[in-house]
């Protein structure tokens, strides 16, 4: 039988200012973001390490928002989110506004990022200024790339929800890449519609307003 989220986390952990709520299907998750501004739904596979390091994380992240719903799914149960929204692996934490996919963010991190990366959603939804807005940010990246990971490091450092996709896994991704830059090499991050080639902090922090 597989474990229920009550079972997985420690005693308690639903009752915790993140009100970690499990998801159990596709339509179950549409009810849940009906008229929800904001919502975070980790999608994990109960028993690995990598998952329970995720549910572990967030369990300890520290946010006091409360009007942005926590969601969980594991994939070895509910079937239907991840392919629905082309999900490959998990833990991938989704994020949502107004019930619609805006990014994901793929792995283990920990709760401080976590809390920052929600918290930032926060700040940016609320915003009132022209600076102050969610970013669109897609990283093309393979895991042998060092500046691949400092980019991504930067990006978490300041709190920017981002897609990872590893062109390595991906051929049709690594091959669109080509097509939409006329460039092979890795990373390259697409901001809010332009274009970065390699790890250039300068151009990047001037794209987010970092």
């Amino acid at each position: 039988m597989v474990p229920s989220l009550a079972q997985l986390l420690p005693s308690g952990i639903i009752k915790t200012a993140m009100k970690i709520t499990e998801v159990r299907s596709q339509q179950h998750l549409q009810e849940l973001l009906q008229d929800q501004k904001r919502a975070f739904l980790l999608l994990f596979k109960a028993g690995t390490d990598n998952s329970d390091c995720a549910l572990k994380s967030i369990r300890d992240a520290r946010v006091e928002q409360e009007d942005t719903l926590i969601l969980a799914a594991n994939v070895a149960e509910v079937r239907d989110i991840h392919t629905y929204y082309g999900i490959r692996s998990a833990p991938t934490l989704m994020r949502f506004e107004n019930g619609v996919f805006k990014s994901e963010i793929k792995g283990c991190h920990e709760p401080q990022y976590y809390g920052s990366l929600i918290e930032n959603a926060v700040f940016t939804a609320t915003a009132t200024t022209d600076r102050q807005t969610n970013h669109r940010v897609t990283v093309y990246s393979t895991p042998s790339c060092p500046h691949c990971t400092s980019l991504k490091t930067h990006l978490k450092h300041h709190g920017i929800a981002f897609r990872d996709i590893d062109v390595s896994k991906d051929q049709q991704k690594a091959q669109e890449l080509v097509q939409r830059t006329g460039q092979q090499g890795v990373p390259q991050a697409e901001i809010n519609g332009k274009w970065v080639l390699g790890f250039d902090k300068t151009k990047v922090n001037k794209l987010l307003g970092i």
